[in-house]
């Protein structure tokens, strides 16, 4: 006869593992590393244009495809196509992968081009002014709507992918 603590630390120790098999969080993760990995190629002009590798373009915001938007989409979809598209979870997602997309060509978009504008004030400022020697302010915080359709776009194929191959593997 199994003893109850045995069976409570079997259930427990899976259910830490069960992170792994949790297709909306891999499907995000995936469609977030898909979009990072795209912005090599998609970087490529300046590589061509100032010979130089922009690493702060390739890990940080902004770019082609928007991998926050890549993000948001993969796990809404997969949760829509896991539990339902008329369920309370697909809701949040929803809502919340609006707001990141939204939010990436609203307010961080129009951001970044204000600090275009600062920085090139700044650049032009005369060497003894004191915020001549501040540091520049970061520009590439958005998306352009194509960015983020195409974050859109590979978050949803991304998760569709994964929900064909977890419906193969489990058949």
């Amino acid at each position: 006869m199994e003893d109850s603590s045995s069976k409570h630390t079997a259930t427990s120790s899976t259910h830490y593992f069960s992170i792994f098999t949790n297709y909306p969080l891999i499907s995000a993760f995936t469609a977030f590393a898909i979009a990072q990995f795209i912005k090599l190629f998609t970087s490529w002009y300046l590589l061509y244009r100032e010979r130089r590798w922009d690493l702060k373009q390739l890990l940080g915001s902004g770019g082609m495809p928007s991998s926050h938007s890549a993000t948001v989409t993969a796990l809404a979809v997969a949760i829509g196509l896991q539990e339902g598209f008329g369920g309370s979870h697909f809701a949040i997602a929803l809502i919340l992968a609006s707001v990141v997309m939204y939010d990436a060509t609203g307010v961080r978009l129009h951001a970044g081009r204000q600090a275009e504008v600062l920085n090139q004030i700044v650049f032009e400022l005369p060497a003894e002014h004191p915020l001549a020697e501040s540091r520049p302010l970061r520009e590439l915080l958005g998306h352009t709507p194509p960015q983020v359709i195409a974050g859109g776009m590979l978050g949803t194929v991304t998760a569709v992918t994964g929900y064909l191959f977890t419906r193969i593997a489990t058949s």
